[in-house]
């Protein structure tokens, strides 16, 4: 054997010996198996205490779930294979079998993770590709993990899928096998992004830090561990602890008009209104339902993106914020047959979005009845001879009650 095939086959041996018997692989006179780390108070020589997963991954570690290497280290940021995701999920979410074995093409009978693999199949946690593969070797990804985390705990959202998923700035680039399930994990606060809640990243591998930190939450979500307090839990749900507003938590808001139309290349101001109360765990009331949000929509990659700058609460008291939306990237389409009065029906325009209403469909009735926002309605008659002649122009539609729900960048205090 190669050293590289020993170096992997050894590793996955390491692992399977903290899953469970089921999962074991049988010693062999060829094969030197060393004992798996189990660290002092839960430290590795590779993961420190500020580590961002260092408690998740300490709670397995002592679970049994989850191993070091012989050296002591942990690698947090090494990718997780399929095999062994499947031996860490069947050990630490035991459940009844909800279908029969299976023999994949591609797992052998003495392979190391076979028991794991027909275990968290039968579980339904993972299943096979087509031509009844499993490719046990193959990285999982983040996207992966969640779909099996939720499918095997039989986890459906409650709410529209789709508007879960606008909480991730590259909700676009999940799976469309992948959308629902993630939808439910995201509900059930199985999802953590780190370092930033926004960000899903749901294509790459899943790392050993990634994967600790999913599993522990699926078994927060079955009440079987403690809520642990990381800011990289993606809770959609306002949370906060004494006076003190964590990075990542979200603010449901809510908007005089229930759509915005603008130019791709507009910046307007904007004052938010809080929909919600945000209380502490003891209940208190820290940012009062009806407090104001004031920021501005400026143009951000493809799409625009609420920049919060400034929070009143509903007493007058003033806070300077770092908050801000996702990107929202949807478009509509405008021609000169398009129903003006459909279009701007409940909504604010901004003053380069109503210009270029009136110019591209020549219906020159949006006057100053009209919600304008932006640089005001005594600039409109100046901008709309740049779209005269233009057969059509794409506007981005903010929907604020889905689309403009704000995340704190950075912990936030109220005094």
């Amino acid at each position: 054997m190669s050293p590289f095939n020993l170096y992997k086959t050894s590793s996955a041996l390491l692992l399977s010996l903290t899953m469970g018997s089921t999962s074991l692989l049988p010693l062999t006179t060829t094969l030197v198996n060393p004992a798996p780390v189990m660290a002092q108070n839960n430290q590795f020589n590779d993961l420190s205490p500020n580590h961002w997963a260092s408690e998740f991954i300490g709670a397995l570690v002592q679970r049994g779930v989850i191993a070091g290497f012989p050296d002591g280290t942990f690698r947090p940021e090494s990718p997780v294979t399929r095999a062994q995701f499947a031996a860490m999920v069947q050990s630490a979410l035991p459940k009844d079998r909800i279908r029969g074995s299976i023999n994949f093409n591609d797992v052998a009978s003495n392979y190391w993770a076979t028991g794991a693999i027909n275990n968290a199949y039968q579980m339904g946690f993972l299943s096979g590709y087509p031509g009844n593969v499993f490719r046990p070797e193959q990285n999982i990804p983040r996207e992966q993990v969640l779909v099996s985390l939720a499918n095997g705990l039989n986890y459906s959202p409650r709410s529209s899928a789709a508007n879960v998923l606008s909480f991730f700035n590259d909700a676009n680039a999940i799976s469309g096998f992948a959308q629902s399930p993630i939808a439910a994990a995201t509900e059930n606060q199985i999802v953590v992004n780190y370092p930033n809640t926004r960000q899903l990243n749901p294509t790459r591998n899943a790392t050993r830090a990634e994967v600790a930190a999913f599993i522990y939450q699926a078994l927060q979500s079955q009440g079987q561990v403690a809520s642990l307090n990381s800011p990289y839990i993606v809770n959609q749900a306002p949370v906060a602890t004494n006076n003190r507003i964590t990075a990542g938590t979200q603010i449901p808001v809510t908007y005089e008009a229930e759509k915005i139309l603008l130019t791709q290349n507009e910046t307007v101001p904007l004052t938010l209104v809080v929909r919600q109360d945000i209380v502490n765990g003891s209940g208190q009331v820290l940012i009062p339902r009806n407090s104001e949000i004031m920021g501005e929509l400026r143009p951000s990659g493809n799409g625009t993106q609420f920049f919060a700058q400034t929070l009143q609460l509903s007493n007058g008291r003033m806070y300077n914020i770092d908050a801000s939306s996702q990107i929202i990237t949807e478009t509509e389409s405008v021609s000169r047959g398009t129903d003006v009065g459909n279009l701007v029906k409940n909504a604010a325009l901004g003053t380069a979005a109503a210009a270029a209403i009136s110019g591209v469909t020549g219906d020159r009735t949006i006057t100053t009845g009209e919600l304008l926002i932006g640089t005001g309605a005594g600039v409109l008659a100046t901008l709309i001879p740049q779209f005269l002649g233009r057969n059509r122009v794409d506007l981005l539609v903010i929907r604020p009650e889905t689309n403009l729900n704000i995340t704190f960048n950075r912990d936030f205090a109220i005094q």
